[in-house]
């Protein structure tokens, strides 16, 4: 299946942004009264001078907008000065209208006096005349790369009711303003991306709605964890959840207070989430932000002193090492000609069941917020077994021509997406699906369609009741091959969940044979043979207990995912025999491949990725590298050439 690595375009040339979120160290959101054109134009060549390409900017709408008809003129001009500076440095920016929120504060112009943001007539007319105002303005300017509409408007507009009709109407008379005004760049909300179709949340912004109104998606992703890997993948598993509309997926925000974490780790993190989301489709980065404040009286900063401490840069401008990360990957991108590449096809398909996004009646919030975080560990599973994996929506129809179909920790899929699996099945592929009945007690159990028929057993489940979990792991130990699991091998897995989902599917073998049998000796991994396919079921709900356990990445299940890619004959690039090193692959327009190994250990390894097919090289050479040595959580990119 095709995997998105949509380039966001402007005019007609295809750009990569690599970029920071920009407020002068002189006065963060009140930069615009306390203007000092030297410090700004400082500030910009510190980023230029790390491969940075552009900003986001934001107008301070109380101070642009005083009154509900009038620009203020000198905000403006030092807007155009800020514009000159860009040029002068070789940079763009994305000028941001309704700002609104920032850093933990909410701000209004004194004229709005409660108004609706998004449902009163003429203050949704008010925000489209600013609009116009800035597009006719600035939109001519070299130094303008694109446009969005506000930053995290679900926080600002949050004493709304935001309804998902009457959002998506705000949206797009913004967008029809901005181009009515001269805007030919491209446009998107600024909204985060956070709505239910990525996390499960109804906020009102719905992805799938906006999209159809913009040009580029652009999610912010700052996640609290409680494992190490999970917080490596959480971008970029956002990033594959946005991408499923095919526009381009620009990481708006990221980034780490040195609050918050130590010069060392912050760059840790900033090399994750740079390199696994581009491997997840991302084409755009735009780190939080350009530089600390010293600014401890001033609002927002005073009450929320940890977000004086996000930036590249120190209050006197000396670069912080998520500096020189991104400088590191600007490097990257150029030397693999970003642009040029696309991402490989996939064989393995990840379902995202339509219930993510609650499009269906009498259906629990948890049931989507569950899915989030299951799918999540799952796909991280994938990584850790070189899977390269797509993720394919039940809504817009499962993707057909895979040769392996994963549905972890499944409670709910409707009945003719089990229907079309098993045809699937049938017809050469090989379907996974591993057992939960939900997290709550609401119609707890499975929604299956012929569960018994699908999987080739007769489940012993009782109305009403769980079968419970007695020990605090789960062993499977395989009485035949299974893959490149040997006969005999046990895997050990967490047990974790509610008292709901800490439970098993008790099963009879009625035509499956059983693969594996947990330590009290019940069918654990079953396999049913179905036309030239087969259907493989697990009684246990691996990726949810997974999920739910702190610290727990690498466990296991990556090694079910290796042999069920082994078994489904998919095609993995590069495999690397250590969870902690994930493999991937970007493939240039020339022919040219790119390996990425990102590594997951927290001290130095050595280790000998395998390719399917022909040999690894550093990048441009020609001598065969068959070791490879990776600092901790770092990543080494290498080419892989034909024989």
């Amino acid at each position: 299946m095709h995997r998105n690595f949509a380039k966001v375009a402007v005019g007609n040339r295809a750009v990569a942004w690599l970029g920071a979120n920009f407020w002068s160290r002189r006065g963060g959101p009140l930069m615009w009264q306390s203007y000092d054109p030297a410090v700004v134009r400082e500030e910009l060549r510190v980023l230029a001078d790390h491969g940075l390409n552009m900003t986001r900017s934001f107008f301070y709408w109380p101070h642009f907008m005083p009154e509900p008809d009038r620009i203020d003129e000198g905000c403006a001009a030092r807007y155009g000065d800020f514009l000159e500076a860009h040029s002068e440095a070789g940079l763009t920016t994305i000028p941001t209208l309704l700002v609104g929120h920032m850093s933990g504060e909410n701000w209004d112009p004194v004229w709005r006096r409660g108004r609706d943001l998004y449902g009163d007539v003429w203050m949704v007319a008010r925000q489209a005349w600013f609009a116009e105002q800035m597009a006719r303005r600035f939109s001519d300017h070299p130094a303008v790369t694109g446009w969005l509409i506000s930053n995290e408007m679900p926080i600002y507009g949050e004493r709304e009711r935001s309804v998902r009709e009457t959002v998506t109407s705000w949206a797009s008379l913004l967008v029809q303003a901005l181009r009515a005004g001269g805007a030919s760049q491209p446009i998107s909300i600024g909204d985060g991306a956070w709505g239910i179709e990525v996390t499960g949340n109804d906020n009102g912004f719905s992805v799938r709605d906006l999209g159809a109104l913009v040009d580029f998606l652009g999610p912010h992703v700052y996640r609290m964890e409680n494992d190490m890997v999970r917080q490596h993948y959480g971008a970029a598993f956002v990033c594959e959840l946005t991408g499923f509309l095919g526009k381009p997926v620009v990481l708006e925000e990221f980034g780490v207070s040195s609050d918050f974490a130590s010069d060392e780790n912050a760059a840790h993190y900033y090399r994750q989430v740079l390199h696994n989301t581009l491997l997840a489709g991302a084409t755009g980065w735009i780190g939080w932000n350009n530089t600390d404040f010293d600014l401890i009286h001033q609002d927002p900063y005073r009450h929320h002193p940890f977000e004086l401490h996000f930036g590249l840069t120190t209050t006197d401008g000396r670069p912080k090492p998520q500096l020189q990360e991104m400088a590191r990957f600007a490097k990257v991108l150029a030397d693999i000609d970003v642009l040029g590449c696309e991402r490989e096809p996939a064989d393995a398909a990840l379902i995202v069941p339509s219930y993510l996004e609650g499009a269906f009646p009498f259906t629990e919030a948890e049931d989507r917020s569950y899915l989030f975080t299951m799918l999540r560990q799952a796909y991280i599973a994938a990584k850790e077994a070189d899977l390269p994996v797509g993720l394919t929506r039940e809504r817009d129809g499962i993707a057909e021509g895979c040769r392996l179909y994963l549905l972890p920790s499944t409670k709910q899929l409707t009945a003719p997406s089990w229907a079309l699996l098993e045809r699937l099945a049938s017809e050469g592929a090989v379907v996974y699906a591993s057992y939960c009945h939900g997290t709550h007690g609401s119609q707890r159990g499975p929604w299956y369609a012929n569960l018994n028929t699908m999987f080739g057993v007769e489940h012993q489940l009782r109305y009403g009741m769980v079968d419970p979990i007695e020990d605090a792991q789960v062993e499977l130990t395989f009485h035949r091959p299974f893959g490149p699991i040997a006969e005999g091998a046990t895997l050990t897995f967490p047990v974790a969940g509610t008292e709901h989902s800490r439970a098993y599917l008790p099963v009879k073998p009625r035509g499956a044979e059983v693969v594996a049998v947990d330590q009290r000796g019940r069918p654990a991994l079953l396999r049913r043979q179905v036309g030239s396919g087969s259907i493989v079921l697990c009684t246990y709900a691996l990726e949810h207990f997974a999920a739910a356990t702190p610290r727990v990445n690498p466990e296991p299940t990556y090694r079910l995912y290796d042999a069920l890619a082994e078994l489904a004959g998919v095609r993995r690039p590069v495999t690397v025999d250590d969870p902690r090193v994930a493999a991937g692959t970007l493939r240039h327009s020339d022919g040219r491949r790119f390996v990425f190994l990102v590594s997951q250990a927290d001290q130095p390894l050595s280790v000998k990725p395998v390719p399917a097919a022909g040999h690894l090289t550093e990048l441009g050479g020609k001598t065969p590298v068959r070791s490879v040595e990776i600092a901790p959580y770092d990543v080494r990119l290498l080419e892989l050439r034909a024989e």
